[in-house]
């Protein structure tokens, strides 16, 4: 049987909190207020996926039961923000009337560091079936030049 140490549970706090400063993401909102998900540490939400081509740059944020009115995409510089909110319930449920509430709800702030330059007047978003996909094609100088090799 494994025994408890409370200096260990402190080193881990202390990481996880050093963690959480040393993310390379310009917040605009406390940090607390990117994640509502509950647990035994708060998670980012949404959930996203990050890829690339030559071409663009892609995500994937999976969002369900997000209101899509609530929803705003922006880009500034080379950071993503996706906002939004997580009502509750549709209709008139009052919060009394639970007997478990276990789905997370509330408004969310996700900022994504982007790993190259975007054309911010041409960023697509679309939202189906509680999937965000957002593509942000790349400006031409971030797009790779295939150069010739002379030989002599």
């Amino acid at each position: 049987m494994a025994e408890w140490n409370p200096w260990q549970t402190l080193e881990t706090l202390r990481r996880e909190i050093d963690r959480v400063f040393e993310e390379p993401s310009v917040r605009r909102e406390p940090f607390f207020r990117t994640a509502f998900l509950p647990g035994r540490a708060a998670r980012q939400y949404p959930l996203l996926n990050l890829s690339e081509d030559k071409d663009a740059v892609y995500v994937e944020a999976l969002a369900p039961g997000v209101d899509p009115s609530t929803l705003q995409v922006s880009v500034i510089g080379n950071t993503l923000n996706v906002v939004g909110e997580k009502r509750r319930v549709a209709g008139e449920v009052k919060p009394e009337a639970f007997h478990r509430s276990e789905r997370a709800t509330g408004k969310f702030v996700r900022h994504v560091e982007l790993p190259v330059e975007v054309d911010e007047e041409k960023v697509e978003a679309q939202y189906n079936h509680g999937l965000l996909t957002v593509k942000l094609p790349k400006v031409e100088k971030a797009k790779p030049k295939q150069i010739t090799v002379q030989v002599n």
